[in-house]
C-alpha cells in the first residue's frame, strides 16, 4: 500500500472518532448542566477547554467559557482545527482522496456525514434540538465504522483505519476523565456525596460505559470507575482495550509477532501496552490522576508521531 494513501486512511479515521467523541462531550455536559446548580456549570463548560489543550486559543478568540462560547468553539468554529465540523471535513477530505480504495458504502456515509454536520447544525438556544444533532452525530460515526468492519476487505487499508480510530478513542478517553479531575480540583461552590455521584456517573454517560460498568460493579466509586475506563481488558473505550487494539493492527501491518518491535513506533506501544496491562487505580491515585492520564496522553502522542516517520514520511 502507498504510504500516501495509508496515510489518508490513518487520518480519515482519526477525524472521525474525534468527532464522534466531541459530540459525546457535550451531549453529557448540556445533560449534567441542567441538573447543576448555575454557579457549579461554568466549571463543566471550562474544563471542555482546559482538556482540549487549545486553552490559550479559545481565550484570544471567545475570551470566558461559559455554554454558548464553548458550543460553538467545539461543535461550529470552522477556524479551529479540531472542532466536531471541522473535523468531519478533514475526514471527508481525506476520504475524497482515497475514494478509489474505499467502498462505495463508506464514501457515501461519510459524504453524508458532512453535508448533515455543514447544513443542519441547530444553534445553541435549542437544547433538545442540540441533543438530536450530537446523538446523530454519534449514530453516523458509529454508522461509518460499521460499513468499515463489514462491507470493506480487512487488508492493510482496514488495519491502518483501526489504528487512527483505537489512538484517538484512547486520547479521547482519557480526556474524559481529565474533565472529571479538573472539576474536582477547580474548587467547586457544589459539595456533596450526591453530586460528585452525578459527574461520576455523567463521566461514564459520555463513554457509553454506564450499562458495562453496572453489570460489572454495583456501585459508582472513583477506583471502579478508573479501572473500568483505564485497565478493564474487554470494555471497547477503556484506554487499556484501545491500545491493545492499536498494538495487534500495528503488528499486523509490519508483519513482526506482538512482543517484539522492530519499529520504534511498535517500541513506544509495547511500552504503553505493558503499563496499562499491569496497572490499577492505586498506582493512579499514588502519581495523581492528572499526572497519570497527562503521561499517557504524551505516550500516545508519541506513538502517532513514531507511527507517521514509521510508515507516512517520505526519507
Amino acid at each position: 500500500m502507498l504510504s500516501r494513501v495509508a496515510e489518508a486512511i490513518y487520518w480519515m479515521a482519526r477525524y472521525v472518532e474525534r468527532a464522534e467523541n466531541i459530540a459525546r462531550f457535550l451531549d453529557v455536559t448540556l445533560s449534567l448542566s441542567l441538573d447543576t446548580p448555575e454557579e457549579a456549570r461554568i466549571g463543566h463548560w471550562h474544563a471542555l477547554v482546559s482538556t482540549s489543550g487549545d486553552e490559550e486559543w479559545f481565550a484570544q478568540q471567545y475570551g470566558n467559557a461559559n455554554q454558548d462560547t464553548v458550543l460553538r468553539f467545539l461543535t461550529s468554529d470552522r477556524a479551529y482545527a479540531s472542532s466536531l465540523i471541522s473535523s468531519v471535513a478533514q475526514a471527508r477530505e481525506n476520504a475524497r482522496s482515497v475514494r478509489e480504495v474505499l467502498s462505495r458504502e463508506q464514501w457515501e456515509c461519510l459524504n453524508h456525514f458532512y453535508h448533515m454536520v455543514q447544513h443542519h447544525q441547530p444553534t445553541g438556544d435549542d437544547l433538545e434540538a442540540l441533543a438530536g444533532f450530537y446523538a446523530t452525530v454519534r449514530r453516523q460515526a458509529a454508522l461509518f465504522h460499521g460499513m468499515s468492519d463489514h462491507v470493506w476487505s480487512h487488508d492493510e487499508g482496514w488495519q491502518f483505519l483501526r489504528l487512527g480510530t483505537s489512538i484517538e478513542r484512547a486520547d479521547k478517553t482519557s480526556r474524559i476523565l481529565d474533565v472529571k479531575y479538573y472539576l474536582l480540583s477547580s474548587g467547586s461552590p457544589v459539595a456533596g456525596a450526591a453530586f460528585n455521584l452525578v459527574q461520576w456517573s455523567a463521566l461514564l454517560s459520555s463513554a457509553s460505559a454506564d450499562q458495562s460498568y453496572r453489570q460489572r460493579y454495583h456501585e459508582t466509586t472513583p477506583d471502579h470507575v478508573i479501572d473500568f475506563l483505564v485497565f478493564d481488558a474487554h470494555f471497547p473505550r477503556s484506554i487499556r482495550h484501545c491500545v491493545d487494539t492499536a498494538d495487534h493492527a500495528l503488528h499486523t501491518i509490519s508483519g513482526t509477532p506482538i512482543g517484539s518491535g522492530s519499529l520504534h513506533s511498535e517500541r513506544l506501544l509495547g511500552r504503553l501496552r505493558a503499563q496499562l496491562a499491569y496497572g490499577n487505580a492505586g498506582e493512579v491515585h499514588a502519581r495523581g490522576l492528572h499526572d497519570y492520564l497527562d503521561d499517557v496522553q504524551g505516550e500516545l502522542n508519541g506513538v502517532s508521531s513514531a507511527v507517521i516517520d514509521d510508515f507516512f514520511r517520505h526519507r
